[in-house]
């Protein structure tokens, strides 16, 4: 009973969480500001970088803690600290579960920090684009296994990520999660990139928007936002629904 009421308590949270504009505006200015600082590049997990927000750590943990999936693919490596968080997670849960890394330019240094780490007998990576014919059948071998899930976090430009997402979500299996990071770039000024092929209106949540009309397998998973408020992937936790 006490459990129950708890959990009760925890869904009164959320629910507030998610009707308070004034907190939502509060996170969006403070992720801004922050972001000037490269601050999701200070963290690490068990000695990698792992470039991403705790809140999204976070919430990741118990995605995988409740999915439990024999299968987690991530496009996009750069230290390989996700890497390690997914093989950290199933490594706790036991059994056989796998994480496979895509990216278009896995550094030697990176490669070797990765392949000597404790958890390195769940990782698995492939060097070449996602959106790659050759390593798209990789990814779609390596996920024979079920549960699948899946992140997008390399390429951050709307047609690619629209790529990876036609190619990719068929990989996701009905009660697991396609994640989908930096919509947040959606969020920001105009002018928050002007290093990079991406930006308002051109980024991995207009890709998601436009995925959303034309699947009805997947659907966002608002309760996660909502408590998280703080996070780059706004949108972009979706749930997969159908088989």
């Amino acid at each position: 009973m006490m459990n129950d009421r708890f959990e009760e308590e925890v869904q009164e949270n959320i629910r507030a969480l998610g009707n308070a504009a004034n907190l939502r505006r509060l996170s969006l200015n403070w992720i801004e500001e922050v972001s000037k600082y490269n601050y999701s590049y200070n963290f690490t997990w068990l000695g990698r970088p792992i470039i991403q927000f705790p809140q999204d750590i976070i919430a990741m943990q118990e995605i995988i803690w409740r999915v439990r999936p024999e299968v987690i693919i991530e496009t996009g490596i750069a230290r390989g600290g996700s890497l390690v968080f997914y093989a950290s997670v199933l490594e706790l849960l036991g059994g056989n579960g796998r994480v496979l890394g895509i990216d278009v330019d896995i550094r030697a240094q990176n490669r070797i920090e990765i392949e000597k780490h404790p958890l390195s007998k769940r990782v698995t990576m492939i060097q070449g684009s996602s959106v790659e014919e050759r390593v798209v059948a990789q990814a779609h071998e390596f996920a024979r296994r079920k549960p699948v899930l899946v992140v997008l976090d390399s390429n951050h430009t709307h047609e690619h990520v629209r790529k990876e997402l036609a190619l990719y979500s068929p990989l996701v299996t009905r009660g697991s999660y396609l994640v989908v990071f930096d919509t947040i770039i959606e969020d920001l000024p105009g002018d928050f990139f002007p290093n990079r092929p991406w930006g308002r209106g051109n980024n991995p949540s207009t890709a998601v928007e436009e995925f959303l009309r034309e699947s009805d397998r997947f659907v966002r998973d608002k309760e996660i936002e909502d408590k998280l408020l703080i996070t780059v992937a706004p949108g972009g936790y979706l749930h997969c629904v159908k088989e």
